[in-house]
């Protein structure tokens, strides 16, 4: 692996702290062991998972409104955007979210080694205790989305913020759904097609 010195330009381009550049770099180091592991993310270049999912996950953390103080990142994978939103904003209170016990063991390990204010959920978000509400909800690369919007949606607080990773394709079926209010779809910067739909538990 490249001496990761030479991602920086992309990660300070973010206009990110001195700090959460090393966690970036510390995360990004994690998420490269482990790959060889298990398979966290069809991305394997260092560069790749830094433009694919750093970047984009800090453009989702630059939308998540100010007065949120509790965070549900839906189906958390390998961390996007649950860990660079935590990264961001390390007073926000972060759970991701995930059933597949492998990818949960690694979020855990990240949790821990780059000292987030983060907590795992190692199960479906549906078997959460019912009076368990955030101010926000983040889905990105989520199996069947529209599903797991709705499932989102009981886990929001009154007004509550959702931010879903979209393409113009999908969009569509997002517009369906019922108990939010879509106030704004956002171009993910470098791509044609993907898109941050964002909106508000009615």
């Amino acid at each position: 692996m490249k001496n990761i010195d030479e991602y920086r330009l992309s990660l300070d381009v973010a206009g990110l702290e001195p700090r959460a550049v090393e966690q970036f770099e510390a995360y990004l180091a994690l998420v490269v062991k482990w790959n060889a592991r298990i398979n966290l993310t069809s991305v394997r270049k260092p560069e790749e998972i830094v433009r694919r999912h750093f970047i984009e996950s800090i453009f989702a953390a630059q939308h998540v409104p100010k007065n949120v103080k509790t965070l549900l990142d839906f189906g958390s994978g390998a961390g996007f955007p649950g860990i660079p939103i935590a990264i961001c904003r390390p007073k926000l209170g972060v759970t991701l979210a995930e059933s597949q016990g492998k990818k949960a063991s690694f979020l855990r390990e990240a949790v821990r080694t780059l000292g987030l204010r983060a907590e795992v959920w190692a199960g479906r978000v549906e078997e959460m205790a019912p009076e368990r509400v955030f101010d926000a909800v983040t889905l990105r690369a989520v199996d069947k989305m529209p599903t797991a919007c709705r499932t989102a949606v009981e886990r929001l607080a009154a007004r509550g913020w959702i931010g879903v990773f979209a393409t113009l394709k999908t969009e569509a079926a997002l517009e369906k759904l019922k108990g939010i209010r879509w106030e704004a779809s956002v171009a993910i910067p470098g791509s044609e097609q993907e898109i941050l739909k964002t909106g508000r538990r009615i």
